[in-house]
């Protein structure tokens, strides 16, 4: 069976398109006003489109904002991905690569990291899926500390360097850590040099 299309464009390519609208609208909207900003009728209203539409894509407020969230996890875990595969093996260079990719995410985009780093403090249902998530990119950072130690003294490490990394990002965009751009992301690389080189 054809499926129906109107206007030249097919139901599950329209419902796809109000899904990234409604997705689109929350991310704004708690990264620039805060988890509590963000209800149906709020993102409904910025997103012009009818709770119908919204109810069609998701279960509620909670799943709309958890959906969001993730999606900003997932762009960050690819951006460091990527950065560190298409790198240089030096190390040097990988943890340059590295921080660079993470910055441009969370900083150039600052609603983006607002949603990842500042908000899971301000949600309840953020900040638990937040810490079902943290194993993904302590095991993406565990893998690149070669020099540190065995498989515990590298998960240690890793924990470590991915809350003291969030934490430094979290303080800039809060704006209780000020400082230029440039010694941020030389810091951060220090530090991911650091944890590589060190042994316990």
């Amino acid at each position: 069976m054809t499926e129906r299309s109107w206007g030249g464009t097919k139901l599950a390519d329209r419902r796809a398109a109000r899904r990234q609208t409604l997705l689109d609208t929350a991310e704004r909207l708690a990264g620039e006003e805060g988890c509590a900003a963000v209800t149906v009728r709020s993102v409904c209203r910025q997103a012009r489109l009818t709770d119908r539409y919204f109810y069609e894509s998701f279960a509620g407020r909670d799943d709309l904002l958890l959906a969001a969230f993730e999606r900003v996890a997932d762009e960050a875990r690819s951006a460091l991905e990527k950065a560190v595969a298409l790198s240089d093996p030096q190390l040097e260079v990988r943890a340059r690569a590295a921080v660079s990719a993470f910055v441009a995410l969370v900083l150039d985009a600052p609603h983006k990291g607002r949603l990842l780093l500042l908000e899971p403090f301000a949600d309840p249902v953020l900040g638990a899926h937040s810490h079902r998530l943290m194993p993904v990119f302590t095991d993406l950072v565990g893998g690149q500390l070669t020099g540190t130690g065995d498989d515990i003294d590298r998960r240690m490490a890793a924990h470590a360097l991915v809350g003291g990394l969030a934490s430094l990002f979290a303080g800039w965009l809060h704006g209780t850590l000020d400082v230029p751009r440039e010694r941020l992301e030389a810091h951060c690389v220090h530090l991911v040099l650091a944890a590589t080189t060190s042994r316990a």
